[in-house]
């Protein structure tokens, strides 16, 4: 690749919010390894371990997920944080979600909300009721308490793993993942691993760009990204268990992660998951959110 004028003048072109697309019209994600992240002009460009130059429309992603391998730029970081497009460092094929780094575009005025509705016992109750209602569309819970519908939901996903072996003729001996062995699981629990640890990242970056917090949660707690967690069971038996059961017979016993990235990323927009996360935050919560340009 030939060298850059380092006499040639750059334009950085200042994004403001008015000028930002709003969550739900980005692209939900873009998976880069082996590579560099640097600032050209106006633009960020991605060179690859071929020094292949793509250059990026950050404004218009909602994150980049950053696997082994890559290196980024201190004035990339600060561009990508003006345009909203957040950060997330993974591992290899997302396995792993290690690190987000947070956009300094959005304001603390739905954080509060969240704060204030996690601090009443009696209000974050309904806020838990209100998301396994999403799940449970006919069950009765009202007067139920946290630890019964939290049994309810373990019930629910061992049957839905069930049905599902049973409906893709997969031979299922239950859910297990060993942090740093993720070779020793089978099949359909390697893709329940990669494509879980994509919607984290997917979910991380949009709950920082809509100016909530990850770390108060409603369900789940004692863990990293609590909130996180509790959004993503909205959204795991379509873009997880049904997709990990679905492609464990494709894969012929040999885990193949273009075929399992490739299906994600289709249901993913096909089901348009930002918006949808923007709307469930709203309903669950029971507030009408500020998604206005000055929030987003």
């Amino acid at each position: 690749m030939a060298e850059e004028n380092s006499n040639t003048t750059r334009l950085i072109v200042k994004v403001t919010r008015d000028t930002l697309p709003q969550i739900k019209d980005k692209y939900p994600f873009i998976y880069l390894e082996r590579g560099r992240l640097e600032i050209d002009d106006s633009s960020v460009k991605w060179i690859d371990s071929e020094r292949n130059v793509v250059r990026l429309p950050i404004a218009t992603i909602n994150c980049l997920l950053l696997g082994p391998g890559t290196s980024v730029t201190h004035e990339a970081v600060k561009v990508m944080g003006a345009a909203n497009c957040s950060v997330c460092w993974v591992g290899e094929d997302s396995l792993l979600f290690y690190a987000a780094g947070i956009s300094p575009t959005s304001n603390t005025r739905n954080l509060k909300k969240q704060m204030q509705i996690a601090c009443d016992d009696k209000k974050a109750l309904e806020v838990a009721r209100r998301m396994y209602a999403k799940r449970f569309p006919k069950a009765e819970l009202a007067g139920k308490t946290l630890k019964e519908m939290m049994g309810m939901e373990g019930y629910r996903v061992r049957e839905l793993y069930e049905q599902k072996a049973q409906h893709y003729k997969v031979g299922w001996k239950g859910r297990s993942y060993q942090p740093g062995k993720f070779e020793m699981g089978d099949i359909t629990n390697q893709i329940l691993t990669s494509t879980n640890a994509a919607l984290y990242g997917i979910l991380t970056s949009a709950v920082h760009a809509l100016g909530y917090s990850p770390h108060i949660g409603f369900i789940h707690s004692g863990s990293p990204l609590p909130f996180i967690y509790d959004l993503a069971d909205l959204y795991k038996e379509t873009l997880c268990i049904d997709l990990a059961f679905a492609l464990t017979l494709e894969m012929g016993g040999r885990y193949n992660k273009y075929k399992v990235a490739n299906a994600f990323k289709g249901r993913v927009i096909d089901m348009d998951l930002l918006t949808l996360i923007a709307k469930d935050i709203e309903d669950i919560l029971g507030v009408k959110s500020h998604a206005s340009r000055d929030s987003e």
